[in-house]
């Protein structure tokens, strides 16, 4: 009982020594800091894809003016008449070109017969003069002049009526090409002319819809990546959700608007069903690439500053700030332009700390 109790003791003593043993704390654990990722720049050709608004109008569009003062007679065609190339749309009433053609035709009536006499008497003087003596060489040559003068004032007098029914024509106005009728501001007995616009608006407004032009414009940065002699795009429409349309580039204006910095481009869209209409406003998606090499760093490579853009070279062991120019980007890379000569090593997650010249580990 006596040895229990004295090994009892001697565990508890041994056991109160280790717990108040003290904690040698001289050695910490070291922390090491991985270095920043770098890459370096490279140099290929980059392709994407820019969204861009777009409006569709139509392929062909007129605002009809009358010619010639006068009222309106008849009206053949009415909004949304669909009318072909040379279709007669409305008659004007004009009293006073009736009474000029008369008038025409009744001083061309008297010509003729003046033509006719001085033509008679000139042919049977230049017969008789086939005589000697029976005609004098003056009275010959007045008749052939009296001859000649009445010649040229009969064919003044025609080209004065055919002048007053061209005139006449004009009453008649007709569709200069294929499509519809989407306005028309005029009745019958309404006054028109060129100095009666009905406050500027056209009698009647034509628009070609079974061909579209769908109208964008290009940003100048993008103006260089774009082949705009052959080139697809695809668009989409709020009106027709869900269904995608691709088109060509037929033309391009080859020059940037001053007022918005880019270059107008025009894409046919064919409109045989009438799914489209003039005025939509459409989403492109047109593809670019790059037109030559150009150098490549990862998107998040770039810093942006108040001063500009930069990437941050590791040349040396420390940093240096290199201005760059962005391009166009695509799958976390961009294409840069700046003072790179394509063997540079660069941050890829640059912090904003960094500053120029500072120890990069």
């Amino acid at each position: 009982m006596n040895k229990i109790l004295i090994i009892t003791i001697g565990v508890a003593m041994l056991s109160s020594c280790s717990h108040h043993r003290p904690t040698d704390l001289s050695e910490s654990k070291k922390t090491t800091t991985a270095p920043p990722a770098t890459v370096r720049v490279i140099r290929d050709t980059l392709r994407s894809a820019i969204r861009l608004p777009g409006e569709l109008k139509p392929y062909e569009k007129v605002d009809i003016y009358p010619k010639m003062n006068g009222f309106v007679k008849e009206m053949y065609v009415d909004r949304g008449s669909h009318v072909g190339k040379g279709d007669l749309l409305m008659t004007l009433e004009a009293p006073e070109i009736a009474q000029q053609i008369q008038a025409a035709q009744g001083r061309l009536l008297q010509a003729q017969e003046k033509l006719n006499a001085s033509r008679d008497r000139y042919f049977r003087l230049r017969s008789a003069a086939s005589v000697a003596g029976s005609v004098s060489e003056l009275d010959l040559m007045n008749a052939g002049s009296r001859y000649q003068a009445d010649s040229a004032l009969e064919q003044s007098e025609r080209a004065n009526l055919n002048a007053a029914r061209v005139l006449q024509d004009y009453l008649a106005i007709r569709a200069p090409f294929e499509g519809v009728i989407t306005e028309r501001n005029v009745h019958p007995g309404s006054l028109t002319g060129p100095n009666f616009k009905m406050d500027s608006k056209p009698l009647l407004i034509l628009e070609q819809n079974s061909k579209l032009r769908l109208e964008l414009f290009i940003p100048e940065v993008y103006t260089g990546s774009i082949d705009t002699k052959q080139h697809q795009l695809s668009f989409t429409t709020p009106s027709l959700p869900g269904q995608k349309f691709t088109a060509s580039i037929s033309r391009a204006s080859g020059s940037l608007y001053d007022q918005y910095r880019s270059e107008a481009v025009e894409a046919d869209v064919p409109n045989p069903d009438g799914i489209f209409k003039p005025g939509m406003y459409v989403e492109v998606s047109l593809p670019i690439h790059s037109s030559v090499a150009s150098y490549l760093v990862p998107s998040t490579a770039i810093v942006t500053t108040t001063e500009g853009k930069y990437i941050i070279s590791t040349q040396g062991g420390t940093a240096h700030f290199i201005k760059v120019r962005e391009g166009i980007a695509d799958k976390g890379k961009t294409e840069v332009f700046g003072d790179l000569h394509g063997d540079e090593t660069v941050l890829q997650n640059p912090s904003e700390e960094i500053k120029e010249g500072a120890v990069v580990e």
